[in-house]
């Protein structure tokens, strides 16, 4: 097989031909490493490609079959690899964990190669000191998102065609607007995050991929999803497996989009044009649209992004100790330090606050939006951000900007994930497609988001949209193989 070749499939074509013999598991590493050795010096999303991964685990079993696999570098983690966060911090660092999703990896046939670049503790977009850029392949110039940037980067460039991700904010989503993939954030709880991360960031942040097609996303929500003893609740299972939604009727849909502005940054014209061209084809479709509100006060996101920061302060003091290190601006980000700093100068009662807040969160949410089936908004307000000159030490999104306070960069954050960020406070499941572009050609990503424990609906509206607005031929400017 030839690395063009390699590059236009994805992980269930892949899995496919390894099953009918035409390729094998360590000819597919080896196209990875090729695809790696070509693109990466050119947007920097792998930081290492492991020296055994011809020979580790997940070879040539499950329904991936030996597919390769990337991890990003920070929540679940692979006994006995690095896991340095992004973080100088954290340099050198091995885990000692073995988390569930790896092993449901492993056990899925998906070989594990190597780790993604992400900014420091998946604060921000794709830059940190450790790493360097991450950059978008499909221009240089832009940034990949945040924070699972390298592991979109790399999928968007052909490396693999899966990769880990996680997503506290919109981290597995935004980076899927801004490099042309599909990224699902799963309801809470739907993968567990044991045997250390359960309900993490008190049930905010979730684990799971990104990738190019809906039928990977279904095929890696089969693996993944399943409860372990000790999760902090079992959510409803589903009624067949994720995969079989593909070929089930979408039904009559009550569709809620959003036209207007959920925070303080309007959408910019074309992400708004995309949303109407997406919304006029499920109208076509025969589905219900009805416009909706922002369901929340844009200042509550940004107080329990802080509030959850000011509570991991503690964690973060504790980590550094066990490893005999100082936290200082030798080690962490300016902005990151700062918020460090901010969460140790906390009081107790923060913790009874920001529950407060997340439950009120939850329930007017939960009120405002219970007659609509999904919801339809943009995934960012805005296309990729340019991420070159003076951006590191300038731009109010990014951690390197000593001028700015926590609090600052904190409102900044969640103005771009005003449409994400709400729905890791309530639970619910919602899926960035890539179903648009700028007319110079960048990607727009539009979110669906289902009621919560709802994941089906979502794989078969996806499924839907991925039929009527096709972009499997649409390709980056850095594509693996485009040379030959």
């Amino acid at each position: 097989m030839r690395l063009s070749e390699y590059a236009e499939y994805d992980a269930t074509g892949l899995a496919s031909l390894v099953r009918a013999g035409e390729v094998t598991p360590v000819e597919l590493t080896r196209l990875a490493r090729q695809a790696h050795d070509e693109v990466n010096p050119l947007i920097n999303a792998i930081i290492e490609f492991y020296e055994d991964a011809e020979t580790v685990a997940g070879a040539d079993a499950g329904p991936f079959n030996g597919v390769p696999f990337l991890r990003k570098d920070t929540e679940a983690s692979e006994a006995g690899r690095l896991q340095e966060n992004g973080s100088r911090l954290y340099k050198g660092y091995c885990s000692d964990t073995d988390s569930f999703f790896f092993r449901r990896a492993r056990d899925a046939g998906l070989r594990t190669i190597g780790r993604t670049a992400l900014p420091e503790f998946g604060q921000g977009l794709s830059e940190s000191t450790l790493n360097g850029i991450i950059s978008n392949p499909w221009n240089l110039e832009r940034s990949a998102g945040g924070s699972s940037a390298g592991a979109a980067a790399a999928v968007a460039a052909g490396i693999v065609p899966i990769a880990h991700g996680s997503d506290g904010g919109g981290s597995i989503r935004f980076p899927a607007s801004w490099c042309g993939l599909v990224g699902l954030n799963p309801s809470r709880g739907r993968i567990s995050g044991g045997p250390n991360n359960q309900d993490r960031w008190l049930g905010l942040s979730r684990t799971f991929v990104l990738c190019r097609t809906v039928r990977d996303m279904a095929a890696a929500l089969d693996v993944f999803s399943g409860p372990h003893p000790g999760d902090p609740f079992i959510i409803v299972q589903p009624k067949r497996p994720y995969v079989e939604e593909l070929s089930q009727p979408s039904g009559t849909l009550r569709v809620g989009v959003a036209r207007t502005t959920w925070g303080t940054l309007d959408p910019e014209p074309e992400v708004l044009q995309a949303v109407e061209l997406v919304a006029s084809l499920l109208e076509e479709m025969g589905h219900v649209l009805m416009d909706i509100a922002p369901p929340f006060e844009a200042e509550e996101l940004t107080k329990i992004m802080l509030g959850v920061s000011d509570l991991g302060a503690s964690s973060l003091e504790s980590a550094a100790r066990a490893m005999g290190r100082t936290i200082s601006a030798d080690t962490l980000e300016p902005v990151n330090l700062k918020l460090y700093e901010r969460g140790r100068e906390q009081p107790l009662s923060v913790s009874e606050d920001l529950n407060e807040t997340i439950r009120k969160v939850r329930l007017r949410v939960g009120e405002a939006i219970d007659s609509y089936d999904v919801l339809l908004t943009p995934t960012a307000p805005i296309v990729a951000l340019r991420n070159r000159g003076n951006y590191w030490t300038e731009s109010k999104y990014s951690l390197g900007n000593p001028t700015i306070s926590a609090e600052q960069y904190m409102q900044a954050g969640y103005e771009l994930g005003e449409y994400t960020g709400v729905f890791n406070i309530t639970g619910q499941p919602a899926v960035s497609l890539p179903l648009a572009q700028t007319a110079d050609g960048l990607p727009i990503g539009i979110q669906i988001a289902g009621r919560f424990g709802d994941e089906a609906t979502l794989v078969r509206l996806a499924r839907d949209l991925e039929e009527a607005m096709p972009w499997a031929t649409r390709r980056p400017r850095v594509f693996a193989g485009s040379a030959e």
